[in-house]
């Protein structure tokens, strides 16, 4: 994949673009509530979770309990304001795509509707396969929304289905994962905001 498919229209620093905070939603009230649901039906009860690219919000089930929920995004307040959250670290995986954090630590991941602003994406996805644990779950959901400015040129280019394939790609590339699925989790209607997720889990042996 050529250098080109990663540009983006706004090349400027993304700490400068996340550096005011947005407390919106990104995707209406039934792909939310679909976001939800896959959270509700993959991620453990009492297990580990990390919020990649977090904000103010997680979306994961009020009523489900889990032992820690830990976010990585680039906006100290948003994060700061986020109830889900145990704790948080602001960091910008455009700039340092190794996820600082340890080993093997947590059960399940997410990244919601967000994987388009990545620019290293592969390198992105290989390092959270050694954050998470052996067999750890993680939910890549998506829409048809973004801010053009930021989203690389690549995504820009492909249908939702594409977008499907482009995640799987990289997944696939990052070397480390595995089981992966692309499912559509919302028929959306006149207006609606469609909703899709691209599900896979690490390998058994992170020395693969």
């Amino acid at each position: 994949m050529s250098v080109d498919a990663f540009r983006r229209h706004d090349e400027t620093p993304d700490s400068l673009f996340y550096r005011q905070p947005r407390f919106v939603t990104h995707i209406d009230d039934a792909a939310i509530a679909a976001v939800t649901q896959i959270y509700r039906e993959l991620f453990p009860p009492d297990g580990d979770v990390l919020d990649l690219m977090s904000s103010w919000v997680s979306h994961l089930p009020p009523e489900v309990a889990y032992r820690h929920v830990f976010g990585v995004g680039m906006n100290d307040a948003e994060l700061a304001a986020n109830p889900r959250l145990n704790g948080y670290v602001v960091h910008d995986l455009n700039a340092r795509p190794s996820i600082p954090l340890a080993t093997a630590t947590f059960d399940a991941a997410a990244i919601c509707v967000s994987i388009q602003y990545l620019t290293n994406p592969v390198e992105v996805l290989r390092d959270l396969g050694r954050v998470l644990r052996p067999r750890g779950v993680l939910a890549i959901t998506f829409s048809n929304r973004c801010f053009p400015a930021k989203a690389v040129a690549i995504w820009q280019s492909l249908s939702d289905m594409g977008h499907g394939k482009l995640i799987g790609d990289y997944l696939r590339q990052a070397g480390n994962w595995t089981a992966v699925e692309l499912q559509d989790r919302g028929s959306a209607g006149p207006g609606e905001d469609p909703l899709y997720a691209v599900i896979a889990r690490t390998v058994a042996d992170q020395c693969a």
